[in-house]
C-alpha cells in the first residue's frame, strides 16, 4: 500500500481546522502523520503534533533536559 502524502491544499485545511486545535495552541490531528508542524501563527515556529505518539517522547525529553538543567546546572 503506499503512503498517503497529503497535498497543499489538504496540509492547509487541518492546519486551519479549529477542531485540530486543542486549547487553541495544541496541534492533535491523527490524520496528520507529521510529528512538527507549523504553529497557528505560522511566522512564531513549530510545534508538535499530539496525536503522533513520538511527539510524547520528545515532549517529555526536552522537559527532562530542562529540570536536570535547573536542578543540576548551577
Amino acid at each position: 500500500m503506499k503512503n498517503f502524502e497529503p497535498d497543499e491544499e489538504t496540509l492547509n485545511r487541518w492546519h486551519r481546522d479549529p477542531n485540530n486545535w486543542r486549547w487553541g495552541f495544541i496541534y492533535y490531528n491523527p490524520e496528520d502523520k507529521r510529528i512538527l508542524v507549523l504553529k497557528r501563527l505560522k511566522w512564531t515556529g513549530m510545534t508538535l503534533n499530539f496525536a503522533h505518539r513520538v511527539s510524547h517522547l520528545i515532549f517529555f525529553l526536552i522537559l527532562l533536559m530542562i529540570i536536570l538543567l535547573v536542578r543540576f546546572g548551577h
